[in-house]
């Protein structure tokens, strides 16, 4: 669980992380603007996911199916993401709560979310995840597999691929994640380059509390921050 954090400790996180993201943003040639700061919400209980919201936050993510449809009911209006790993049998709980997956790391994972999003009539948005610290306890493509399972992906019915998405190996420093951050950004360029249909390479997804910063001026336009905005979770 979160330990509850005060209106006062949030509102100093959030304008601290803000002015992080500026400065970071500014050394990658764009503007805070160009970023999308995902409250990643795991553990976080609704009263404050809300008051996030009120303050400014319009992104939030779920890591879990079970605490995502518990919050469901509960959580006031904003952008909706679920970026923890996803199983298939879970998709159809989910495939009309979020607006975008973010971890679809198979073409199996991928099957499943357009069968649902055939039966719900509906176009499901999604980033595919990859494994670019090729660890064999992460989930994800291989960078060298991503383009044909991409175009694979891309002609299922009722999705539309966003982007990419990905988490790097932990480290004890950010610095020492910038090698596999710029990894991530040329991957994407090649792959936007190549105009795969129903490939919009818009997203790149990378960057969590402890590296975030260095995430986006590598180029990332996404990051998903959970401890650095909420406080430690306790368990």
């Amino acid at each position: 669980m979160m330990e509850k954090l005060s209106a006062k400790e949030f509102d100093l996180n959030f304008s601290e992380i803000r002015e992080r993201v500026k400065k970071a943003a500014e050394k990658s040639g764009r503007t805070a603007d160009d970023i999308i700061l995902l409250a990643a919400t795991k553990t976080v209980d609704v009263d404050t996911i809300n008051y996030a919201i009120q303050s400014g936050i319009n992104y939030i993510g779920e890591n879990k199916v079970q605490e995502l449809l518990a919050k469901d009911g509960g959580v006031i209006s904003a952008h909706k993401h679920f970026i923890g790993h996803l199983q298939t049998n879970k998709v159809k709980d989910i495939i009309e709560k979020v607006e975008l997956i973010q971890s679809v790391d198979s073409l199996k994972l991928a099957r499943e979310i357009s069968k649902q999003a055939v039966k719900k009539g509906k176009v499901m948005n999604i980033l595919l995840e990859v494994n670019i610290g090729g660890e064999e306890s992460k989930w994800g493509f291989e960078p060298q597999t991503l383009e044909q399972n991409l175009r694979e992906i891309s002609a299922l019915p009722n999705i539309s691929v966003k982007g990419l998405m990905a988490i790097p190996p932990i480290c004890n420093e950010a610095e020492e994640n910038r090698k596999y951050f710029k990894k991530m950004h040329n991957l994407f360029v090649d792959i936007r380059e190549k105009k795969i249909d129903n490939s919009s390479m818009e997203i790149l997804s990378m960057g969590m509390s402890d590296d975030f910063s260095v995430a986006i001026e590598e180029g990332a336009n996404l990051v998903r921050v959970g401890t650095a905005l909420f406080g430690k979770r306790i368990y």
